[in-house]
């Protein structure tokens, strides 16, 4: 059997589990209302913010170092078997914060969720480079990325709707059983690189091997720049990739744990109403991913070289969320204030699905999820220090401060790339 553009299903099948990833995650800040009310029920509104900030603390800082774990686990035993454990774990995780009773109970399953969850992305980026040549990764990544947006548009208001039929408890059950579903397409699908995979086309499997080999400039898989890790970090390339990552990434996380929190506090909305604007946002985000990948698959075939193709798409995003960062410091009644977040979403996946390719640009195959795992792992603790200040930032009820803090980081993002990446091309070993 034979299955013409096997690739686009595998990133299909990828950004499905990247819908399901946000589902799972997003279910907390949804519920927290509920979860608040019945397990905290005698602390003030500020100390519950608290308890909700130290918990995501405890999930990021999980994420964080599970995405340098899980990059040497998909480097090592692949990606088929990476994600086999990945969304495994994150699932059954997923379903224990039914048992949660306290702070103590809901940190360890956000740990548990939060390393396991965090598989997803330097596994995305190596399947990328397995399966995709080099003038469609953006594209690709961009496809995959879409899962995310996507499951902040499904994860609000599907999450609101379950609760009319369920308990918050029952509600992390049903969302953590539809990991587990989706591993048997996984298993079936993905059964090996597309060098020797039995259901590829000839035609497929040629487009995909010779389209790694051509960028830039010529290379064969025997020669790519495999560098240890301690080599890695020697290249002033990975730490702009790092740098960047840890810059641009937590404005994404500020939206995605404090989005329900904000509308509940500055516009008093309740889980049900939460629903209903909650998940707008995220429009922009779905098609910020598509636009960014299509805008460097199309400048790339324009004859434009990858380094100019990156550092464009990358700027652009960053421009567009500068501004509409700095107007949420006064944005208006609610359905103003989701739309420019919607804007500011758009302008992040413009550019992070190109951050993103940036490892498989600069390195070979064996060496993508090594960097990937660092800088997201980068991007993650960026992401805590962020979060950490949130309920200091917004005691008074005004978040101007936090978007303050995310307009120059978009800055910052920028400027390594920039600066510390002069050429994004693939690199030569100094020796």
């Amino acid at each position: 059997m034979k299955i013409k553009n096997l690739r686009w299903w595998i990133i299909a099948l990828i950004a499905l589990a990247t819908v399901i990833n946000y589902i799972d995650r997003s279910a907390l800040s949804v519920l927290w209302p509920d979860i608040a009310k019945d397990l905290f029920p005698n602390e003030t509104a500020f100390e519950r913010k608290q308890i909700y900030a130290d918990i995501s603390i405890v999930f990021i800082l999980s994420y964080a170092f599970g995405q340098a774990i899980f990059g040497k686990i998909f480097d090592r035993v692949g990606s088929r078997l990476g994600f086999v454990l990945s969304i495994g774990i994150w699932s059954l995780a997923t379903a224990a914060h039914a048992l949660a009773q306290g702070v103590l109970s809901f940190g360890l399953f956000r740990s548990i969720l939060g390393i396991s969850e965090a598989g997803n992305w330097p596994g995305a980026a190596k399947s990328n480079a397995d399966w995709f040549p080099t003038k469609e990764r953006a594209l690709a990544q961009g496809i995959f990325n879409s899962g995310a947006a996507i499951g902040g548009i499904i994860a609000i208001p599907l999450i609101a709707l379950l609760t009319a039929f369920f308990s918050w408890k029952m509600v992390f059950v049903v969302i953590g059983l539809t990991g587990l579903l989706w591993l048997i397409p996984w298993i079936v699908l993905v059964k090996a690189p597309p060098k020797s995979h039995p259901w590829i086309t000839d035609e497929e499997r040629e487009y995909i091997l010779t389209g790694q080999r051509t960028s830039d400039v010529e290379t064969n898989e025997e020669d790519e720049y495999n560098p240890s890790t301690k080599e890695l970090l020697t290249r002033k390339e990975s730490w702009g990739v790092i740098v960047a990552s840890a810059a641009i990434d937590p404005i994404w996380w500020l939206f995605v744990f404090w989005i329900p929190i904000y509308l509940n506090e500055v516009y008093a909305m309740n889980v049900k109403t939460i629903g209903i604007y909650g998940w707008v946002p995220y429009v922009g985000a779905m098609l910020g991913a598509w636009f960014g990948g299509l805008l460097a698959q199309n400048r790339l075939k324009a004859g434009w070289n990858t380094n100019k193709t990156r550092k464009l798409t990358i700027t652009l995003g960053c421009g567009i969320m500068l501004p509409a960062l700095l107007a949420m410091a006064n944005p208006g009644g609610p359905t103003s204030a989701v739309i420019i977040m919607a804007v500011i979403l758009f302008g992040f996946q413009t550019a992070i699905g190109n951050v993103q390719t940036l490892p498989s640009d600069l390195y070979g195959k064996k060496a993508v999820g090594t960097l990937s795992g660092l800088s997201g792992m980068a991007a993650k603790l960026g992401a805590l220090g962020l979060t950490a200040l949130v309920p200091i930032l917004t005691a008074d009820g005004n978040y101007a401060p936090a978007f303050i803090i995310g307009a120059s980081l978009a800055i910052i993002a920028v400027a390594a790339v920039w600066i510390l990446i002069p050429k994004v091309e693939r690199l030569e070993s100094k020796r």
